[in-house]
C-alpha cells in the first residue's frame, strides 16, 4: 500500500494469490482455519482472501497506518503507514507507539517503549542472566530501566544502555541478545524519530534525533563530542571533561594553551584540529512575507569547520533542519539537506528557501534550528524574530456574484453583434459586468476562473470602441503565439468577415507590412512584439490611435514575462498623458489574490474591479487533492500513475480526461504505464474508441516512428 502497488481490496486479494501463504493456504486448509465445506465451495480462496484483507485493512486503519475506505474498498497510505514500512516496523509496535508514545515523553520513556517493541519479543530473560544484568543495570544504565531485569522489556532496555555505554558482557547468551538488540534498536529510533518529525513535536523530534546518533556513536549524549574521534586517547578525553572545556572555549584557545591545560604539550595541535573538525555553520535568515498568512525564508548556509576525508568521508554531511514555535510547540517546516565537500573546502555559501505560515497576532519569534545526522554536539540555530515585520495590506474579499437575470444578447443594441453568438444569454458574470464594459470607458481588471467568458468580455469592450470610436485601434495582448493563432482564427471569421473589420496578426512569425497595420481595426500581438512596435509610438501614428489595450492573462505579470507587460502599461500611461488621449486598459486574469493591488497600478477604482471566486464557474468544478510524499521526482512522479489511473476509472471511465504532466518525457511514461495498467484489465481497450491504426498513423499524435512502434507493441 505504501508503494501504491496496492490500492483496493480487488488488488490486495490478486497480491495474496501470488505469496506462499496462498500456497500454503491452499494445501493446508485446516492448519488456517479454513473447513472443508468452504474450501470445496471456494477452491481458489477468493472469498476467504478477501475477508482476511478486509479485516486486516480494518486493522490498519485503526492503527492510523493506512486509510480504509470500507464502502468503496479504496485504500490509502498515511505517513504513519509509510513510516512503518520504510523501517520494517511491525503492526503491533506500531500499536504500542500509538498508545504510549507521546510529544512530552522523557529519554528514559522513550527507551521503555522502545523496549515493548514486537521485534524483541523472542528475547527471554534466562535465570543464569539475572546476576550479570544486575551488575550491567548498576554499571552501565544511565537512565531508569523500566520492568527491571526480570522482565523481557526491562532486559532488552539494560542490553540497549550497556551497548551505548561501551559495557563488558561475559555471558554467550547475552553476547547474542546485545549483537541482536543493537541492530534494531537502531532502525526502531530512526522509525520514532520520524514520526515525531511527521507529527511536528520539535523538543521530541531533537530528543530522538539525538538518542539515533547515541547509539551509532555508542556515546552517551553528556559526554564531550570529541570522544567521537578514535585519535585522542581516554586519558585525553578524561581531562577535557574534568576541566570542563567545551567545544566553544577550544575553538577560542591556542594550541599551546590546550596543551598546557592538558599536562601534554604536544598533544594541543590535534585537540585543536579535531575541534575544528567537528561539523558546524553560521546561518543567516531574511523573511519576506508573501501574504499575511505566508512567510518566504531564505536561509543563507556558511560552513566553518574543516574537512577531511578520513572523518568525513568524500561525499558531505547530512543535516536535519526544521523551523519551530516555542510556545505552540509546533514544527512548521521540516528538510533534510547535505553539505557537499566541495561547499566546505571553498566556503560556498547554501541557499535554502522555503514557506512557513504565520498568524495573528503574531508570536514574538520562531527558531530554526539544523541539527546533524551524524555528529553528535554539531547543531547551529537562528531566531527568525517578528517585531518589525511589516505585513501586506488586508486584501479586500472577492466580488461576489449577485444574483441578477441573465441579460439577454439583444441587449448589445445591434444586430451585427447579436448575430455573432450562437446563445440567446449572456451567463451571469458576463451580465454582471456587462454595464461597465459596454457602456463606459473605465479601465478594468476581472479575475474570473478559466471557461467563465472572459475573451466575450473582451469583445464586449471592443465593441464599444467599434460603437463610439470607429477611427480608433483595439489591441489584443496575449502570452503566447499559440494563443494569438487561435484568437486570430476565431475573429478573422466573426469580427473580420461578419463585421467587416479587420484583423491583423502581430507576431515573431508574422509581421504584416505598415499600410496592413495602419489599416487595421484590431491588431492581435504578443507581449515583446507589442513592447516594440510602441516603443517608436512618435514616428507610428497607428500607435497613437489606439483606444483600447486588452491584456490576456495579465496574472502573468509575476512571471518571468511580467517587466514586458509592465513597461506596455507604463507607456501606454505615457502616451496617453502626451496627446491628451486616454487609453482604456482592460485586464483578464484567473481569479487572484490580491487584485487591489493590481488594480491601483492599473489606475482601476471600485467600480471597475471584478475578482470573482475561483469557485464561480458556470460549469460546476469538484476538487479532490490527493497529496505524494516523495522527495525525488522521478519515484514521486512515478508513484501518482496508478492513482491516477483508479481516478479516471471511477470519476470518468467514458468522458475526455485531461492529465498535466511537467515535461514531454513524463507525458510519455505516464502514457506507457497507463497502456500497462489497462493491459491487466478484462477489456484492455476500453479507452480505444477508434481504429488502432488509424490512432498509430496520427501525425500529431505519434510524429516519430519509434513512437507509433512503442504504441503498437503496448498495445
Amino acid at each position: 500500500i505504501a508503494l501504491g502497488t496496492v490500492t483496493n481490496v480487488e488488488e490486495a486479494v490478486k497480491w495474496l494469490s501470488y505469496t506462499y501463504l496462498y500456497v500454503r493456504m491452499r494445501a493446508n486448509p485446516l492448519a488456517y482455519g479454513i473447513n472443508y465445506k468452504t474450501f470445496q465451495m471456494d477452491p481458489a480462496l477468493e472469498l476467504y482472501r478477501k475477508e482476511l484483507v478486509v479485516e486486516t485493512g480494518r486493522k490498519l486503519d485503526k492503527a492510523r497506518m493506512i486509510r480504509f475506505e470500507e464502502r468503496t474498498g479504496y485504500f490509502a497510505s498515511t505517513d504513519l503507514g509509510r513510516t512503518a514500512s520504510h523501517f520494517y516496523i511491525r503492526y503491533n509496535t506500531i500499536e504500542t507507539f500509538n498508545e504510549h508514545f507521546n510529544s512530552q515523553s522523557t529519554e528514559a520513556d522513550i527507551l521503555r517503549i522502545l523496549s515493548k517493541a514486537e521485534e524483541f519479543d523472542q528475547l527471554k530473560v534466562r535465570d543464569e542472566e539475572l546476576e550479570e544484568l544486575d551488575q550491567l543495570l548498576n554499571n552501565y544504565c544511565q537512565l531508569p530501566a523500566a520492568g527491571g531485569v526480570e522482565n523481557g522489556y526491562g532486559k532488552v532496555n539494560v542490553l540497549l544502555q550497556t551497548y551505548i555505554g561501551r559495557g563488558e558482557v561475559e555471558s554467550f547468551s547475552l553476547i547474542s541478545d546485545l549483537s541482536y538488540v543493537a541492530q534494531n534498536a537502531a532502525r526502531i529510533a530512526r522509525a520514532l524519530f520520524e514520526i515525531a518529525l511527521r507529527k511536528r513535536w520539535p523538543a521530541m523530534t531533537y530528543r530522538l534525533l539525538k538518542l539515533c546518533k547515541v547509539i551509532d556513536k555508542r556515546l552517551w549524549d553528556f559526554a564531550h563530542p570529541l570522544r567521537q574521534f578514535p585519535n585522542l586517547s581516554h586519558v585525553i578525553l578524561n581531562r577535557l571533561e574534568e576541566k570542563r572545556l567545551t567545544v566553544d572555549k577550544l575553538k577560542e584557545m591556542k594550541k599551546d594553551e590546550i596543551g598546557h591545560m592538558l599536562h601534554h604539550v604536544n598533544i594541543g595541535l590535534t585537540v585543536k584540529q579535531c575541534v575544528h573538525q567537528i561539523p558546524a555553520f553560521t546561518m543567516e535568515a531574511s523573511t519576506q512575507p508573501i501574504t499575511r498568512s505566508v512567510l518566504r525564508v531564505r536561509l543563507i548556509i556558511t560552513p566553518d569547520f574543516r574537512w577531511n576525508d578520513q572523518v568525513h568521508g568524500s561525499v558531505g554531511e547530512p543535516w536535519w533542519l526544521w523551523v519551530e514555535d516555542p510556545i505552540n510547540d509546533h514544527i512548521y517546516h521540516s528538510e533534510y539537506f547535505l553539505l557537499q565537500k566541495k561547499q566546505v573546502v571553498t566556503k560556498e555559501p547554501q541557499h535554502i528557501v522555503f514557506t512557513i505560515p504565520i498568524f495573528e497576532p503574531l508570536p514574538s519569534q520562531y527558531y530554526i534550528k539544523a541539527v546533524s545526522d551524524r555528529w553528535l554536539g554539531a547543531e547551529a540555530l537562528c531566531a527568525i524574530n517578528f517585531q518589525n515585520l511589516i505585513l501586506p495590506e488586508r486584501h479586500p474579499p472577492h466580488t461576489e456574484l449577485l444574483d441578477l437575470q441573465p441579460l439577454p444578447v439583444t441587449a448589445l443594441g445591434n444586430r451585427e453583434f447579436e448575430s455573432l453568438y450562437k446563445f440567446t444569454h449572456f451567463n451571469p458574470i458576463q451580465t454582471q459586468i456587462f454595464h461597465t464594459l459596454y457602456h463606459t470607458d473605465t479601465n478594468v481588471l476581472l479575475g474570473a476562473p478559466t471557461g467563465s467568458g472572459k475573451t466575450i468580455a473582451a469583445e464586449l469592450a471592443m465593441f464599444r470602441v467599434f460603437n463610439k470610436y470607429p477611427s480608433s485601434k483595439v489591441v489584443y495582448i496575449a502570452p503566447l503565439k499559440a494563443l494569438v493563432r487561435e484568437r486570430i482564427e476565431d475573429w478573422k471569421v466573426r469580427i473580420e468577415e461578419k463585421l467587416g473589420k479587420k484583423v491583423v496578426e502581430l507576431t515573431g512569425d508574422v509581421t504584416p507590412d505598415m499600410r496592413a497595420i495602419a489599416q487595421a481595426d484590431l491588431i492581435v500581438t504578443t507581449p515583446e512584439k507589442w513592447d516594440g512596435v510602441s516603443r517608436s509610438w512618435q514616428n507610428r501614428s497607428y500607435v497613437q490611435k489606439v483606444a483600447i489595450l486588452i491584456i490576456d492573462e495579465i496574472h502573468l505579470l509575476g512571471e518571468d514575462r511580467g517587466p514586458v507587460l509592465e513597461v506596455i502599461v507604463s507607456r501606454t500611461n505615457f502616451i496617453s498623458s502626451h496627446t491628451s488621449k486616454s487609453v482604456r486598459v482592460v485586464g483578464l486574469s484567473t481569479a487572484l489574490a490580491n487584485a487591489r493591488d493590481l488594480a491601483d497600478w492599473l489606475g482601476i477604482r471600485q467600480v471597475g474591479l471584478f475578482n470573482f471566486r475561483p469557485s464561480v464557474r458556470p460549469v460546476p468544478l469538484e476538487v479532490h487533492i490527493h497529496g505524494f510524499p516523495g522527495q525525488h521526482y522521478c519515484p514521486r512522479m512515478a508513484s501518482m500513475n496508478k492513482p491516477t489511473f483508479q481516478a479516471i476509472r471511477s470519476h470518468s471511465p467514458a468522458k475526455p480526461v485531461l492529465i498535466f504532466v511537467s515535461s514531454r518525457r513524463q507525458t510519455r511514461l505516464t502514457a506507457l504505464d497507463l497502456i500497462a495498467y489497462l493491459a491487466t484489465e478484462d477489456n484492455p481497450k476500453q479507452w480505444l474508441h477508434q481504429d488502432e491504426r488509424e490512432v498509430c498513423e496520427h501525425p500529431v499524435l505519434f510524429p516519430t516512428p519509434s513512437l507509433q512502434s512503442s504504441f503498437r507493441d503496448q498495445m
